[in-house]
């Protein structure tokens, strides 16, 4: 027996692919056109960092806990970061209660490793005393409301609340308290394909009708920091640089436009 909602998919299905045939979207923005986004920080009074980011009717939440701990031995200087996402059945039909599940983890992994991988953060500036202590950095990320690209607005924010976050002295251990020691903006821009077209800033049936689709983590110069492709069709060289360079070009426009007047206070 076919469901209903199964029948609801495919004709949602076939309205996206006929609308992108007659060069529309469901939404009426162009393909590369993004939605209003709005970056609010300082949300959260018990947060030593937050921000609260719109892309359209997504909203996200981030907040940035500290705590003192023991460096991992491999990095005996360096300070510590860990990224979680929690999917709030509120937020969605399809979240469910109860531990991370699969996509929330590979999301929070995709934001965690622009992060990392951009050295966003000087992580020698975290340690307090060197194999014995050091500032450990919390990215908490709370989806509110999906509707549709959830990892680019988790990206904006995390850069957002780690800007703003401030590290606390420790005056036992002669630590002087200082701004979060930026160094890289990562930011991450999600472009779909969807009948060889295409989209930026997609829309939740967007996402679900895609081909494919590519997370493109760039940083303040342009170079990579990160990539994730989910979706079974393959993407030929030339549409993957053409994805790069979407993201490079829209990466610019978001760190200028939301974030250039957080400066960097490495």
């Amino acid at each position: 027996m076919i469901m209903v909602s199964e029948v609801i998919s495919a004709l949602k299905r076939d309205y996206i692919h006929n609308l992108i045939v007659e060069g529309k979207r469901s939404d009426g923005r162009g393909f590369q056109e993004m939605r209003d986004i709005s970056v609010q920080t300082h949300v959260i009074d018990k947060a030593e960092g937050s921000a609260y980011v719109k892309y359209g009717e997504t909203k996200v939440l981030v907040g940035i806990k500290l705590q003192k701990g023991t460096p991992f031995p491999d990095s005996p200087n360096l300070g510590i970061i860990m990224t979680g996402m929690e999917m709030n059945p509120l937020a969605s039909p399809d979240f469910e209660a109860g531990p991370p599940k699969e996509d929330s983890i590979e999301m929070s992994r995709i934001v965690d490793r622009g992060i990392r991988e951009s050295h966003s953060i000087d992580l020698e500036k975290l340690c307090i005393r060197e194999k014995e202590l050091v500032w450990m950095v919390f990215v908490d990320i709370s989806v509110i409301n999906d509707a549709g690209n959830i990892i680019d607005a988790s990206s904006l924010a995390a850069i957002a609340a780690l800007m703003t976050t401030t590290i606390p002295a420790d005056e036992e251990n002669g630590f002087e308290s200082i701004p979060m020691p930026m160094q890289n903006i990562p930011v991450g821009v999600t472009v779909l394909s969807i009948d060889n077209t295409l989209i930026l800033d997609p829309t939740l049936d967007e996402e679900i009708v895609c081909d494919t689709k590519l997370t493109i983590i760039t940083e303040n110069e342009g170079a990579l920091s990160g990539m994730q492709k989910s979706g079974a069709e393959p993407l030929l060289p030339e549409t993957v640089m053409e994805m790069v360079n979407l993201a490079r070009e829209k990466g610019a426009e978001l760190r200028e436009r939301y974030l250039s007047h957080l400066s960097i206070r490495g």
